[in-house]
């Protein structure tokens, strides 16, 4: 023993211009990202990248002042999609990605400050969203569609039209889903899942939603020629075996949002019967945390933004406080 300390590992060099893809590989497997938000950040990353590359500026040297030129750019461009400008919380997530990718060059000592910390973000209330909801009965007249739908993908459609409605979880929570995360729990029929920032979380199936998967299961079985417990893999399959991808469940909401005569159906998305999970938990009286919890949020603000109706006067406190006090004076 010579009584030097060894080190433990040893710090990459400062990145060359050459070498960011490298680093943004390792900035993304430190993280707890789902692949969609993965695909996302890389994409956002790179779009950065070739906006410094297009004004020969060295994104090692760039400062705040070129990320508020940036997001300004960012702020007039149209959306491939729809034509319409960028909404100010899809650059404010962009900008966030970029942010998350620059402080992991900090942390390994590859630059001294994160050049986005400064930078003029947009304002994004917490109390919105641009995510168009459904009402319960449009919700009922989706299921419906579902279920009345024909064609060899029936069972499939109605349980996933099912779990989004009943449970609310993400288009990649859903399509994520393997067979195996199918269970039982006390008594309740269960599904795990991985949400939002790689967390493992569980939900109890409703009676709706668990006689919609197992019955889409016997009919997968019976298709393939096996008994139902020798399924495997993923949860919901195209007819080639291939898991069933985000924007199949896109186009299926629509779909069957059209056929049921919902007036915003071109717009919908699955994340619309989210919010409507959220909305009519609160209508129905389910505590706000308990909600927060089913949901996923960390913030209870989060799930606020959620409920469609909480600026609804039906449920203004006035009326409790009222109420009280009437009540009072009748027994004084």
């Amino acid at each position: 023993m010579t009584g030097e300390l060894v080190p433990i590992f040893r710090l990459p060099p400062a990145p060359r211009i050459g070498d960011l893809d490298a680093f943004t590989d390792g900035w993304l497997r430190n993280r707890r990202l789902s692949e969609h938000t993965r695909t996302a950040y890389r994409k956002d990353v790179g779009v950065w990248l070739t906006w410094c590359r297009q004004r020969d500026l060295d994104p090692l040297t760039a400062t705040f002042v070129h990320v508020n030129a940036y997001a300004r750019d960012l702020e007039s461009t149209s959306e491939r999609r729809t034509g319409k400008p960028l909404t100010p919380a899809t650059v404010a997530r962009k900008l966030s990605g970029l942010s998350s990718w620059y402080a992991f060059l900090v942390k390994i000592n590859a630059l001294a400050a994160n050049p986005v910390g400064g930078a003029d973000r947009p304002r994004v209330s917490r109390d919105h969203s641009g995510t168009v909801g459904l009402s319960a009965t449009e919700v009922d007249a989706l299921l419906a569609a579902a279920e009345a739908d024909g064609g060899p993908a029936r069972t499939r459609n109605q349980a996933i039209i099912a779990i989004l409605a009943d449970l609310g979880l993400r288009v990649g929570e859903v399509v994520g889903l393997d067979v195996e995360d199918l269970g039982y729990e006390r008594g309740h029929r269960s599904v795990r899942f991985t949400g939002k920032g790689g967390a493992h979380r569980r939900r109890a199936l409703t009676p709706a939603s668990t006689a919609a998967v197992e019955t889409y299961l016997l009919h997968r079985a019976a298709t393939a020629g096996i008994a139902v417990d020798q399924l495997a893999g993923p949860l919901f399959v195209t007819a080639s075996g291939a898991r069933l991808d985000r924007h199949s469940v896109f186009r299926l909401v629509r779909r069957l949002s059209e056929t049921a005569g919902i007036p915003a159906w071109a717009r919908l998305s699955p994340h619309s019967l989210r919010h409507a999970f959220a909305t009519t938990a609160r209508e129905e009286g389910v505590p706000l945390e308990d909600v927060q919890d089913a949901m996923g949020h960390a913030d209870p603000r989060t799930t606020r933004r959620y409920d469609r109706d909480r600026h609804n006067l039906d449920r203004d406190p006035s009326y409790a406080i009222w109420a009280a006090r009437a009540r009072r004076r009748t027994s004084s």
